[in-house]
């Protein structure tokens, strides 16, 4: 297992991180570049030390970078944490893409061998598909 400095593992930290919808927001934001703090802050009727909370768990959690420049305070988005989330969602969704298809396989054999008496039962000589009665 992964972890950081402060023993946490990276998925914990990232899906902590990705529980948030204001982070969402600020990360699809910075998905279309890099963005100063005010800039993100922007859109969020919330105050100026809840940002920056929120910016320090996707900082920790290593989905932002944050920079110096002059007196702005850029966010980069850093895809690498983003990646490792994906791949761990990747391995669950074929592991149940894969039970889906074979439960589907064996429910279709199932419906096969429960149609196969309907036709033999048909086909037996003297059944005439009739009322009782009917042809004697």
């Amino acid at each position: 297992m992964t972890t950081t400095t402060s023993g946490g593992d990276h998925l914990s930290l990232t899906f902590a991180a990705l529980a948030d919808p204001t982070r969402r927001a600020m990360l699809t934001r910075l998905g279309q570049g890099p963005a100063t703090v005010t800039e993100l802050a922007k859109p969020f009727s919330i105050s100026g030390p809840a940002i920056t909370k929120h910016l320090k768990v996707l900082e920790k959690a290593g989905l932002i970078t944050r920079e110096k420049e002059a007196q702005w305070r850029r966010c980069r988005i850093e895809a690498q944490r983003l990646r490792e989330a994906n791949e761990f969602i990747e391995k669950y969704r074929k592991f149940w893409e894969d039970s889906f298809d074979r439960l589907e396989v064996y429910l279709q054999k199932l419906q096969a061998k429960d149609a196969q008496p309907a036709i033999k039962a048909s086909a037996e000589p003297g059944v005439t598909g009739g009322t009782e009665g009917e042809g004697i």
